[in-house]
């Protein structure tokens, strides 16, 4: 079992312990609130293509391999001025895996959520860095990608909706490549449903 796939399973298995003791806070959120905002979990299709950016047509999308599940965490804007100044973006970790054995990723960052106008529509933009289970040069088997660097750079975009007041639904397209830093940069990037849980 690879590290990364150690420390999902930490991060779950945290969680999952944890979830006793919370119990009455998905109704009276204090205190966990405090600290998460929303707790999201999705399914997705693996490498639906190779760039930062989707291309223009959906009709180019790789949409054959519905395969990756997802989770995330993202916290609460912590009450600092630096925040403020960012935008009051929401701190967040997760993990996107391959259930057929294939590059996954943890990954670490700050989402910014932007409201449509007066309507209960979101668009959203994450930053940060992920790590990944797969190869980084000419090791590479035929058909797996080589990344080049084990940390690479980490965006991900999407368009929401607010369900209700605690459910969210976001499809979003996350991206990972190192920009060039590396010898090798075979960036990835998937597709996916997330339904969210607002504290």
């Amino acid at each position: 079992m690879s590290k990364l796939h150690i420390a999902t399973l930490a991060i779950v298995a945290s969680m999952s312990l944890a979830a006793p003791a919370q119990a009455q806070s998905l109704m009276a959120p204090e205190p966990f609130a405090n600290a998460v905002d929303e707790l999201r979990f999705g399914v997705g299709y693996h490498m639906v293509y190779y760039t930062m950016l989707p291309p223009a047509t959906p009709q180019e999308l790789y949409l054959d391999r519905l395969e990756d599940i997802s989770f995330d965490v993202l916290f609460t804007t912590p009450a600092i001025d630096a925040f403020y100044w960012l935008g009051s973006p929401r701190p967040e970790i997760g993990t996107t895996l391959n259930l057929k054995g294939e590059d996954s990723l943890l990954h670490a960052g700050l989402t910014w959520t932007v409201p449509l106008f007066d309507t209960p529509f979101y668009v959203e933009g994450t930053f940060g860095a992920a790590t990944h289970n797969g190869y980084l040069g000419n090791e590479a088997p035929a058909g797996r990608r080589k990344y080049g660097c084990q940390v690479d750079f980490y965006e991900r975009f999407g368009i929401g909706v607010n369900v209700s007041n605690n459910v969210t639904a976001t499809i979003a397209y996350e991206h990972m490549s190192n920009a060039g830093l590396c010898e090798f940069n075979a960036g990835i990037s998937n597709l996916g449903l997330k339904m969210g849980w607002k504290f």
